[in-house]
């Protein structure tokens, strides 16, 4: 067959590369590190086999009866959903069933999951659905998970000790977006890349390599509906904001709002309030796992105070008030504080 130069056009276009599968990538970086035994990767490839399934029963939630609620409530005392307890579900048993952690700290627990893996490595705190109440109005919700080293000995049960680790002892951490498309971001500290789920081929490929946080950004993401209650130091950012035509973006699904800051540039803020003085957003599970990948991406994380990567946390379900985004953004709410400070 003789091809006209438009024919190949189309034909190029239509046959390009769709970019490294996820699981190669995982063994590529995996031979970067002398040491490397495989654990991590095993790990990280049980979180991916978990999320197409999870990817899956979020698109047919309006099909299959799934939306709506549970009659039970999570530690937070937050009504459940069943999409909550299906996430958790499928996590939990594709970690178990893979041998590398030795438990589990999960949002919708009470108590921490013991895998009986106890030769594992490693522990994961995990959000199995975060903002799941948007699925029921088709808005994106994602998955938030922290992978940290044991500190107890391999062979032996798990201790508290194990997960109250600060978040620089994070040996990978990321989420998975279901938007209107499937995306894994991770990093294990060697910066940060996104995935795209390909359904048709069962496939993550990457999709958004080495990706780089703007310095600045359009816009910011905070909950105002408590603005009178928000400090001043933070009453003061957004009107340093809004005098700069920052504009307003703001979904009520954390992984979404984060991972637009993440691409375009963008600060998001969940400071305390009357309700929630220590802030709303769990430290382990969501805060310590999004400081990671943001900083891996030049990006800054404070929680009014200290940087979120060095706080320990005292307890499972701890909660930190949070700004994240873009450095020079975040820089600029440290500058509004000195101020006040000052005056």
């Amino acid at each position: 067959m003789i091809y006209t130069e438009k024919s190949k056009a189309n034909l190029d276009t239509f046959t390009s590369p769709v970019g490294i599968a996820v699981d190669r990538f995982i063994a590529q970086r995996q031979s970067e590190f002398p040491h490397a035994t495989g654990e991590l990767s095993q790990l990280l490839r049980d979180i991916v086999i978990a999320s197409k399934i999870i990817s899956r029963e979020i698109n047919r939630a309006g099909l299959s009866g799934i939306e709506g609620m549970t009659e039970d409530e999570n530690i937070q005392g937050e009504p459940q959903r069943m999409l909550d307890v299906i996430a958790e579900y499928r996590f939990k048993k594709a970690l178990i069933n893979g041998k590398q952690v030795c438990a589990i700290l999960s949002e919708e627990s009470d108590e921490v999951i013991d895998t009986g893996n106890y030769d594992a490595k490693y522990v994961v705190a995990i959000d199995p659905l975060d903002g799941s109440s948007n699925v029921d109005v088709n808005v994106s919700v994602g998955t938030i998970f922290s992978i940290y080293k044991r500190v107890s000995p391999q062979g032996q049960p798990f201790t508290k000790e194990d997960f109250l680790q600060e978040g620089t002892k994070q040996v990978a951490a990321g989420y998975i977006l279901y938007g209107s498309s499937t995306m894994l971001v991770y990093t294990t500290g060697c910066g940060v890349n996104g995935f795209t789920y390909e359904p048709s081929l069962g496939e993550y490929f990457l999709s958004h390599p080495n990706i780089i946080q703007p310095q600045d950004g359009e816009y910011y993401s905070v909950n105002e509906r408590d603005k009178d209650e928000f400090s001043r130091d933070v009453k003061t950012y957004l009107y340093e904001l809004k005098s700069k035509k920052k504009g307003t973006r703001y979904v009520g699904s954390l992984v979404c709002d984060f991972h637009r800051n993440l691409l375009k540039g963008g600060v998001y803020l969940y400071p305390a309030t009357d309700q929630y003085k220590k802030g709303k957003l769990r430290l382990m599970y969501e805060c310590h796992a999004l400081a990671f990948i943001t900083e891996q991406a030049k990006g800054r994380a404070t929680n009014g105070d200290i940087r979120i990567m060095d706080i320990k946390p005292q307890a499972y379900h701890e909660r930190t008030p949070i700004i994240i985004g873009s450095k020079g953004l975040v820089d600029e709410f440290e500058d509004v504080q000195k101020l006040i400070s000052f005056k």
